[in-house]
C-alpha cells in the first residue's frame, strides 16, 4: 500500500479495516484482556509493594486501588471501543478526540518502549523461570555487543547476549511466527493458555487459604493490619513536604499498575472482534474485573501462608514460589515455575498479537512505514508484526527491562489521562456519534480516574524523577518525528 491508498481521516471501519477478519468471539476478547494482564507480575511485585508500604493494609490497599483504577478506565474505554471498533484502538481514540499528534505520540511510545519493552521484559521473565528447570540458562553475558545511551539515562547501557536473552528472543520469534499464520492460531493459543493460567492462579488462591494456611502467619499479619512504617523518604517540593505515606503509595503502585496493565490491548484488535458494539465493552469489563478479583485474592492467599516479613524478603522477590515452597516443600518452586511459564507465554502472545494492529492503523494514516499498512494472505499485518518482533528482540539485548518498565508506567498513565480527555472531547465534538454503550458513571467515574492517574503520575515525577523524566523524554522525542512523517504524508 502506498501513501495514496491511505484512507481519509475519520474513514468508517469498512474503508480502513476491510482486509482484517472479524474472528474473535466474546470469549476470545475476554481472554485477550485477561491474558495480556496476567504475566509474571502478580507472582513477584508484592515483595516490593510490601517493602514500600510496610504493612498488610498498605499492601492490600495498593492492589485494590490499582484494580479500581483499572476497572474505572476499562468501563470508560468501552464507550470509545464500541463507537469506534477500529484497528489501533487507543491510537484511534486519541487521534479522533485530540488530533493526529497525540495519536502518533502514543503509537510512537508504544512501539519504542511500552509494548515492545513489556514484551521483552515478560520474555526474559519466561527465560528466567525456565532456568529453574535448566540451570544453564543463566543471565551471564557471554557475548558483549557494545553499549548504548538510553533516552534520559545518565549512564550507558551495556548490550550483549546471555543464555536467558537468547531464549527470550527465540520465544519472541516463535510467537511472532504463530501470529503471522493468522488470527485463528493466535487466538487458540491465547484462549487456551489464559484459561490454564487463570485456573493455576485460582488454584494457588484456594490452596493458600485452605491447606496452606499458616496460623502463625495469619496471627501476625491480621492482628494489626496497619502496623509498620512505609519505606522511602519524605520529599519536599517547592517548600512543601509531601508525607511519606503518599510518596510510598505512589511508588508502590508502579508494580501493581504494571501487573494490571495491557488490559487496553483488546481495543488494538477491535477490527477483528465479532459484534464489537457489544463484545468490546463486555470484554473490557469482564476481563479487568476478573483479574482485579484474582489479584486481591492472590495477595490474601500469600498473607495466609507467609508473614509480611517473609513476603518482603522473598528470594529474588518470588513471592508465589515461596508460598508454594511453604505448602509443598522443594517441589513447590517447580510447580510455580511451570505456572509462570504458561502465564508469561500466553501474555507474550497477546501483546504481540495486539501491538501490531496499532502500527497497522498508524501506517494507514501515513504515520508509520507504509508497508506496515498491508496484510498477508492470512489477513494479518505481517510487516508490522515482523517490525515489532525485530525491535523487541533488540530491546532484550539491553538488559534494562526493569528501568524500561519503571518509566513506561509514567508515560502510560499520561496517555490514559489523554484518552479520557478524548472521551470528553468526543462527547462535545461528535454528540451524534453512535454510542452503543456509554461510559459507566459518566462524567464522574472518568473524571475520578483522570484525577487518580494524574495524582500517581505526579507522585512518580517527584519520587522517581529519573524514570519519569526518561519516560517523558521518549514521548517528546516523537514530536519532531511526527512533523517529519506528517509533512512527508501530506506532500505525497
Amino acid at each position: 500500500m502506498t501513501t495514496t491508498d491511505i484512507p481519509p481521516h475519520g474513514a468508517p471501519p469498512a474503508a480502513a479495516d476491510a482486509e482484517l477478519r472479524r474472528g474473535l468471539s466474546l470469549l476470545d476478547a475476554v481472554m485477550l484482556v485477561a491474558g495480556s494482564m496476567i504475566g509474571s507480575g502478580i507472582f513477584i511485585v508484592s515483595a516490593d509493594i510490601a517493602r514500600n508500604m510496610g504493612s498488610v493494609g498498605g499492601l492490600l490497599a495498593v492492589w485494590i486501588a490499582s484494580g479500581l483504577m483499572t476497572l474505572a478506565a476499562a468501563l470508560s474505554y468501552g464507550e470509545l471501543a464500541a463507537a469506534m471498533p477500529r484497528a489501533g484502538g487507543q491510537y484511534v481514540f486519541l487521534r479522533e478526540g485530540l488530533g493526529r499528534m497525540p495519536g502518533f505520540l502514543y503509537g510512537w511510545t508504544l512501539f519504542l518502549v511500552i509494548q515492545t519493552g513489556t514484551i521483552a521484559a515478560v520474555a526474559v521473565a519466561f527465560a528466567r523461570f525456565l532456568g529453574v528447570f535448566f540451570e544453564r540458562l543463566t543471565p551471564d553475558v557471554f557475548l558483549p555487543l557494545g553499549s548504548v545511551m538510553m533516552p534520559g539515562a545518565t549512564e550507558a547501557t551495556q548490550l550483549g547476549l546471555s543464555p536467558q536473552r537468547v531464549v527470550a528472543i527465540l520465544v519472541i520469534a516463535l510467537l511472532t511466527w504463530v501470529n503471522l499464520r493468522g488470527v485463528r492460531e493466535a487466538k487458540w493459543i491465547q484462549t487456551t493458555l489464559t484459561i490454564a493460567k487463570t485456573g493455576a492462579l485460582a488454584a494457588l488462591i484456594l490452596l493458600g487459604i485452605s491447606i496452606g494456611r499458616n496460623a502463625d502467619a495469619i496471627a501476625a499479619n491480621w492482628s494489626n493490619i496497619w502496623s509498620g512504617q512505609p519505606g522511602g523518604t519524605q520529599v519536599t517540593v517547592l517548600g512543601i513536604a509531601i508525607p511519606l505515606i503518599i510518596t510510598a503509595f505512589g511508588s508502590a503502585m508502579v508494580g501493581s499498575l504494571f501487573s494490571s496493565d495491557a488490559w487496553n490491548n483488546v481495543t488494538f484488535a477491535a477490527a477483528e472482534v465479532k459484534r464489537p458494539e457489544r463484545n468490546l465493552p463486555l470484554a473490557l469489563a469482564l476481563g479487568t474485573g476478573l483479574v482485579t478479583v484474582l489479584y486481591v485474592l492472590a495477595n490474601i492467599a500469600y498473607l495466609s501462608v507467609l508473614s509480611l516479613d517473609q513476603i518482603k524478603t522473598a528470594p529474588q522477590d518470588r513471592v508465589g514460589t515461596l508460598a508454594l515452597e511453604h505448602m509443598f516443600g522443594p517441589v513447590g518452586q517447580y510447580l510455580m515455575a511451570g505456572a509462570i511459564l504458561v502465564s508469561t507465554f500466553g501474555c507474550i502472545n497477546g501483546l504481540i498479537m495486539a501491538g501490531a494492529r496499532v502500527y497497522f492503523a498508524m501506517a494507514r494514516d501515513g504515520l508509520f512505514f507504509a508497508r506496515a499498512a498491508s496484510v498477508n494472505r492470512n489477513d494479518v499485518p505481517a510487516w508490522a508484526l515482523v517490525a515489532q518482533g525485530v525491535w523487541t528482540a533488540l530491546l532484550t539485548l539491553t538488559g534494562t527491562y526493569g528501568q524500561l518498565l519503571d518509566y513506561v508506567i509514567f508515560a502510560a498513565l499520561i496517555f490514559y489521562v489523554l484518552t479520557m480527555m478524548a472521551l470528553f472531547s468526543l462527547r462535545r465534538k461528535q454528540p451524534d456519534l453512535p454510542r452503543p454503550y456509554k461510559a459507566f458513571g459518566y462524567p464522574v467515574i472518568p473524571a475520578l480516574y483522570m484525577l487518580s492517574a494524574l495524582g500517581v503520575a505526579l507522585i512518580l515525577l517527584v519520587a522517581k524523577p529519573e524514570y519519569s523524566f526518561s519516560g517523558l523524554v521518549v514521548v517528546l522525542l516523537g514530536i519532531p518525528v511526527f512533523f517529519i512523517w506528517d509533512r512527508r504524508t501530506r506532500a505525497a
